[in-house]
């Protein structure tokens, strides 16, 4: 396969992906938002977002305040942010069609229709109207283009750089999620909270926050216990059946990473499959000693780094 065919799947996977779970970051951040709270605590939940998004500058520069309808409209719809919804779903639809001959009918269509729903979407005022309908339909149709690659697609070199896109933003995403939270409780602990006031606080944001990746029924059936911080992150970190966690993505990356393997890529894969052992044979409780935010760090460091080397070894 040419490298410039191959850069065009994988970022027009990864742009799919980055759009569905940019809309779930937000979704947390408005169903936070709804809680009783102070107008800090409601202006750090948007603050957080922005600064894991690592948008702090951008943002600076085109809004003087921090609330949830300025940073929805920035990471929605503002076109000059590359990360917003709106660049991603363009992006993916371009990447799309400059490959068009390697897609199926169905999948192709699947992205140049939801590119053009999109910008409907917007002139229409629907993310005002109903801010969690629109991200939901936002992932319904990274849904659905993910089904559509799946069930179409023969499963070819073409597919195998789609989906190692889709895994490597993925797991990046989902550490960074996790992270809104950890960033957001390091920056608003004073030491002064009701403490049954934390305890429901922190249940309706995990509660959140496992919706949000579909996880709340799974989480259910696999601890069959009250929602519990530690539990969330192992579920999301750790657990390999978990189709968001760190280390399904990673897992997944690295068996269709070793289906293109070429003789540079020997390093790349080498780290991949370090990383995965670390995920395999961790534990939530070294995890946590650690540092969550210092372990979500490193993690994104890596994911980064994978990257890069992706890009070397194998694209433009």
């Amino acid at each position: 396969m040419l490298s410039r065919t191959a850069d065009h799947l994988y970022w027009m996977s990864r742009y799919i992906e980055r759009a569905e779970n940019t809309a779930r970051l937000l979704d947390i951040a408005y169903q936070t938002s709804l809680q009783p709270q102070s107008a800090d605590e409601s202006e750090q939940t948007w603050r957080s977002l922005v600064s894991i998004s690592e948008l702090n500058t951008l943002y600076g520069g085109k809004y003087s305040t921090i609330n949830g309808r300025n940073v929805m409209e920035f990471m929605v719809a503002d076109e000059s942010n590359l990360s917003s919804i709106f660049n991603c779903l363009r992006a993916a639809r371009e990447n799309a069609r400059a490959v068009r001959g390697s897609l199926t009918t169905e999948v192709w269509e699947t992205m140049n229709q939801t590119w053009l729903e999109f910008r409907r979407l917007l002139r229409e005022g629907a993310l005002q109207r109903d801010p969690s309908q629109f991200f939901e339909w936002v992932k319904y149709r990274s849904h659905l283009s993910r089904g559509v690659t799946v069930g179409t697609m023969l499963q070819d070199e073409a597919f195998h750089f789609i989906r190692i896109g889709s895994f490597l933003e993925r797991s990046d995403n989902t550490a960074r999620l996790l992270d809104v939270k950890f960033y957001r409780q390091e920056q608003t602990q004073t030491g002064h909270e009701d403490a049954g006031h934390d305890a429901a606080r922190d249940f309706y944001y995990w509660s959140a926050v496992l919706r949000s990746v579909s996880g709340f029924e799974i989480y259910r059936k696999v601890y069959s216990n009250v929602i519990q911080p530690d539990k969330v992150a192992e579920l999301l970190i750790l657990r390999p059946d978990m189709p968001r966690s760190l280390s399904h993505c990673i897992t997944r990356m690295l068996a269709n990473l070793k289906r293109v393997a070429n003789p540079q890529s020997g390093e790349t894969l080498r780290r991949v499959g370090r990383l995965e052992a670390k995920l395999a044979f961790g534990s939530i409780d070294e995890i946590l000693a650690e540092g969550l935010h210092p372990f979500l760090d490193g993690f994104l460091a890596e994911v980064s780094d994978l990257g890069e080397r992706i890009g070397k070894d194998f694209l433009v």
